[in-house]
């Protein structure tokens, strides 16, 4: 027979094992700053928020966005390269520590994630050919609306193409999507303004062009659940670079349009 003494032992232990996981603070801000490095998950292929410019170096937005960081943090910065359907499965399988990269705010993703305060704003919009007779949902009845797979835009449209009668079509990342759209092969897209346009320009007979919104996203830095100290920190950087308008700067020079006025007050 067992002691009294070894059966107290291990009721302590299934004890410790019944205690919800998610009840814990695993707080990784002091990992970061003790490795003096940190290491942002970002899409570099959705330009201008994230491209690799001609000598291969990570440019745009989010990787100046990410930069500033960094250098503010006096952190060396590691660019863990992502797309859009595995930005959050890097953050939740410590690939990264952070994500900065176009990453809207959406109460899906809040139930796995947490969000800082947001950064910068996403015109996520319906893009097509300037041609096109498109101005709002009735006119994309029973055709196809290509999406890139796990953003917002692929979400929302999924949910509601049954019911208004269009098709989506997914690519599994940005770049492939802008590559079908420029050569014609994809006739109308979701995605943000920007990138719209950005398709416009690379095929100027075709000429895409947002031709309504779906809605306007917050973007925000992505955080792992339980991080308080990391998510007040970096809540309270954005609110210093709001403040002092850098990030205001960085979003002017590659989207050509400053960020929405009330995010600056």
């Amino acid at each position: 027979m067992r002691s009294l003494k070894t059966l107290t032992a291990i009721g302590a232990i299934c004890a410790a094992l019944l205690v919800p996981l998610g009840t814990a603070s695993a707080d990784s801000l002091s990992d970061i700053m003790a490795a003096k490095k940190i290491r942002v998950a970002t899409d570099l292929a959705i330009p201008p928020s994230g491209m690799l410019d001609e000598a291969l170096k990570p440019v745009g937005s989010d990787v100046e966005t990410a930069q500033l960081l960094a250098k503010d943090w006096g952190l060396e910065l590691e660019i863990v390269t992502t797309t859009g359907a595995t930005r959050i499965p890097n953050l939740q399988t410590n690939k990264a520590d952070i994500v900065i990269s176009t990453l809207s705010v959406t109460p899906k993703r809040a139930e796995v994630i947490d969000f800082s305060k947001p950064y910068a704003a996403l015109r996520s919009v319906i893009g097509a050919p300037k041609d096109s007779a498109i101005k709002g949902w009735d006119d994309i009845k029973g055709q196809t609306v290509t999406v890139t797979r796990g953003t917002t835009q692929d979400t929302e449209l999924t949910e509601m193409a049954a019911e208004r009668g269009f098709t989506v079509t997914r690519y599994d990342d940005d770049a492939t999507m802008v590559t079908a759209a420029v050569s014609g092969q994809a006739k109308m897209v979701a995605t943000s303004a920007t990138l719209v346009n950005e398709i416009g320009k690379r095929n100027t007979d075709l000429a895409f062009e947002p031709k309504f919104d779906i809605r306007i996203f917050d973007l925000a830095i992505g955080i792992r659940k339980n991080e308080p100290e990391l998510k007040a920190k970096l809540d309270e950087w954005v609110s210093a670079n709001l403040k002092n308008g850098k990030l205001n700067d960085i979003y002017l020079k590659y989207h050509g349009s400053p960020l929405p006025p009330e995010m600056l007050k």
